[in-house]
């Protein structure tokens, strides 16, 4: 897709997990730094067409337990809370919205589609890490909740090159955009 024109009076921008704990993670293709440069730019284009901007961080150290997903870490040592604040290169703003998640989902048990429904957002535009956990799981809910779904695929990272390249098995799902000009 080369080129996509959005309403920016009713889209938001959600980034995915752009946090302490996930961003120094080996990721592929892009790196984790390079995800959150892309992340920041996003959200600073957005705040300049007055659209929506959500920040998602996942919390870390209480994350729902779901008896048929693997094991995440031990439950004896959760790590720190830090693990779960936002990098202040992710360029997050006092005036953007701040999702707290406990699984995989921007969407599952938080206030998330109230708060769009809210400030009539119909469309939403997904980045972060990873691909094929967060925001792929955003994106599906998303999806099941009315939302019209664009994926950026340069601002996306996954924790294998294989896993985000599932992204692309996907177009008829959820179009990925890469703005023109990106690598």
């Amino acid at each position: 897709m080369d080129s996509l024109k959005l309403d920016t009076s009713c889209t938001a921008l959600i980034l995915v997990d752009l946090q302490r704990g996930i961003v120094g993670m080996p990721t592929r293709p892009y790196s984790g730094a390079f995800v959150v440069e892309k992340g920041a730019s996003l959200a600073a284009a957005f705040r300049r067409m007055y659209a929506t901007v959500v920040y998602v961080r996942v919390d870390l150290s209480n994350m729902m337990s779901i008896a048929v997903d693997l094991s995440h870490g031990d439950p004896n040592n959760p790590p720190p809370s830090s693990a779960s604040e936002l990098v202040a290169e992710s360029g997050v703003q006092p005036e953007d919205l701040i999702i707290t998640k406990r699984h995989w989902s921007a969407f599952g048990g938080t206030d998330l589609e109230a708060k769009l429904h809210g400030a009539r957002v119909n469309t939403v535009v997904i980045a972060g890490i990873a691909t094929n956990f967060g925001v792929e799981s955003t994106a599906r809910a998303a999806a099941s909740a009315g939302f019209s779904v664009v994926i950026v695929e340069d601002a996306c990272t996954s924790l294998n090159a294989e896993a985000h390249r599932l992204l692309h098995c996907l177009p008829t799902v959820f179009p990925s955009h890469r703005p023109v000009g990106s690598r």
